[in-house]
């Protein structure tokens, strides 16, 4: 019998049943939600589940713990999702049926002042998805050289005057601790255009690259190119244009970067074949719902 916590409704999962339709569950199998965050889509899986299934979730936040669903087909992992290969090899699991990946930051780790993720509370900026990883936001702009700060900025947020950026909080250096009231005052003399535009793009490369999320990303693409069986789905919900540009070469290529390879015939290795010709957006009643699902990407793959 499922059991579900109440601390479930901290998350509204996005395209919840677009995503899990996409998985193309039938009966019994090995299936993967590489973040489990409150259990939305995870209890839409198990309700599709077969008996002898067994579905595997990862998350890093220790919060998530919280939220555990009591089945016996359910095997939480208090991990990263890019170490599903090392998890995979632990459970002597040889292959898997199917993977949704619902990528970047939850609700209730933005609206938790004291994790240091968003511009509105006034905290020490942390934005460590995992409590227990060293690097933090404090140490990313109290540390990093200028011309790491400029790539962060640039890369990470598309920030247009990441230069002058990364000279100003080189500049603004001191012994104190960057909190966000005073990283933002910094912000609002520096910031170009919408000044919550601004804030979120410099915040949210930040924190992309507090967590390596890109680096992550591209471990759980491999290891579902290596484990997912004849036919296996990977599904992948993105929030940032980067995110969705490595999922879709992963998807059309089998790499992040879109490469066309070829073999010793000149054949191309093609590991998946795209389901989604184009990418599937939320609804505008699932926008107006839920402001997350503005920026939400789904793409969908069969492996090959």
């Amino acid at each position: 019998m499922m059991k579900i916590n109440a601390m479930s409704e901290y998350h509204v999962p996005v395209l919840l049943n677009e995503s899990i339709d996409l998985l193309g569950i039938e009966g019994d199998g090995i299936y993967v939600d590489a973040t489990f965050g409150a259990g939305g889509h995870s209890r839409e899986i198990l309700s599709r589940l077969g008996s002898n299934s067994k579905l595997l979730v990862f998350d890093q936040d220790a919060a998530a713990t919280q939220n555990v669903i009591q089945d016996d087909r359910l095997v939480f992992i208090d991990s990263n999702f890019r170490y599903l290969e090392n998890y995979l090899k632990y459970f002597k699991i040889e292959k898997i049926n199917g993977v949704l990946a619902d990528l970047g930051v939850s609700s209730f780790q933005f609206d938790s002042a004291e994790r240091g993720f968003s511009y509105r509370f006034d905290a020490v900026l942390d934005m460590r998805m995992n409590q227990e990883m060293n690097l933090t936001a404090n140490d990313v702009l109290q540390q990093y050289p200028l011309e790491e700060l400029v790539d962060v900025f640039s890369k990470y947020g598309e920030v247009r005057n990441s230069k002058s950026l990364a000279r100003e909080i080189v500049k603004n250096r001191s012994q104190v601790e960057w909190t966000s009231k005073r990283f933002n005052a910094l912000l609002e003399k520096m910031r170009i255009g919408q000044m919550a535009k601004y804030f979120a793009q410099v915040y949210q490369a930040i924190r992309i690259e507090v967590n390596d999320e890109m680096g992550a990303l591209k471990d759980l693409l491999e290891a579902s190119k290596k484990y997912l069986s004849k036919d296996g789905r990977l599904v992948v919900i993105s929030y940032h244009s980067i995110e969705d540009r490595i999922t879709k070469n992963f998807m059309k290529s089998g790499n992040a970067v879109g490469k066309m390879i070829k073999d010793d015939f000149g054949n191309i290795d093609r590991p998946f074949k795209m389901i989604t010709k184009q990418v599937v957006l939320a609804s505008d009643g699932e926008q107006k719902r839920n402001s997350r699902a503005k920026s939400a990407k789904l793409r969908a793959a069969r492996k090959i």
